[in-house]
């Protein structure tokens, strides 16, 4: 993922709304988003999955575990041969412990390339990441890196948790709205988020982060919503999970031309 806006405990129906947007190489090949057992005969999970590399970005499971990650954009490189990031989503979905299951990730997270990853529940939700506020890699962190989260708004993108990047800070406000609406009509607010997503708005080039790209590439990653020639949103996709009732997820699905398909699964 690239962008992750979610609230957490912040509804009294919906203790976990998240609303996300996956960017990519349109040419990098992608299933969207189905209900599979990433080991034969195992649990089954609701994501999409990266073809190239394996794993996913992002994905639920009828339990109400939820997980997600995203690349953190500093140029920095923990391994020559890092694996991929999609397998920390799989591997939180199907532990039987996110905290636990965090804690043993530490030791191995300078194997991957700079990550920030979400993993448990509405009622017990973890924020992880292999680096620190100050850039460190994973081996010189301290210890209790993995956070526990409060009820509240967050918002997520290729920085750490909650950096005021722009697309970030709009779309976190737009999600702090939608909460404070009424929401006997579910299908309005998701329209609500859906056009939150869709924001391809560019940032003002004095409030853009450094991150060691271009300038011009910098202000094309700044919008919620992204689309050039060959990278931009593969998709967009809201995970609200319902007290009583499960998750609801919706995916939406982009290529070159534009919208290419939505889906959309109740599960729990």
């Amino acid at each position: 993922m690239c962008l992750i806006v979610f609230g957490l405990r912040s509804h009294p129906d919906y203790p976990l709304i998240v609303a996300a947007n996956r960017d990519e190489y349109y040419q990098r090949p992608t299933d969207n988003a189905s209900l599979w057992q990433p080991v034969p005969g195992g649990e089954t999970v609701l994501s999409g999955r990266d073809l190239q590399a394996g794993g996913t970005w992002m994905g639920v499971r009828a339990n109400g575990r939820f997980a997600a990650v995203t690349n953190i954009r500093n140029g920095h490189i923990n391994s020559d041969r890092p694996r991929s990031r999609g397998q920390l989503v799989l591997d939180s979905l199907l532990s039987p412990d996110a905290a636990a299951h965090l804690q043993q990730l530490q030791s191995q997270a300078a194997q991957f390339n700079g990550f920030n990853l979400l993993s448990g529940s509405a009622d017990s939700l973890w924020y992880s990441s292999n680096i620190d506020t100050f850039g460190s890699d994973a081996g010189q962190r301290q210890q209790g890196a993995n956070r526990e989260l409060a009820a509240g708004v967050y918002g997520l993108s290729n920085g750490l948790l909650d950096s005021p990047w722009p697309k970030v800070e709009r779309s976190r406000q737009g999600l702090l709205q939608c909460l404070q609406r009424d929401w006997s009509n579910p299908a309005a607010r998701c329209d609500e988020l859906f056009d939150l997503l869709a924001d391809a708005s560019a940032a003002p080039v004095a409030q853009l982060p450094q991150t060691g790209i271009p300038l011009e590439r910098e202000i094309q990653l700044s919008s919620a919503f992204i689309h050039s020639a060959d990278y931009g949103t593969r998709a967009s996709t809201l995970a609200l999970f319902h007290r009583r009732h499960g998750w609801q997820f919706i995916e939406r699905q982009f290529n070159e031309q534009g919208i290419s398909g939505e889906q959309s699964w109740q599960l729990g």
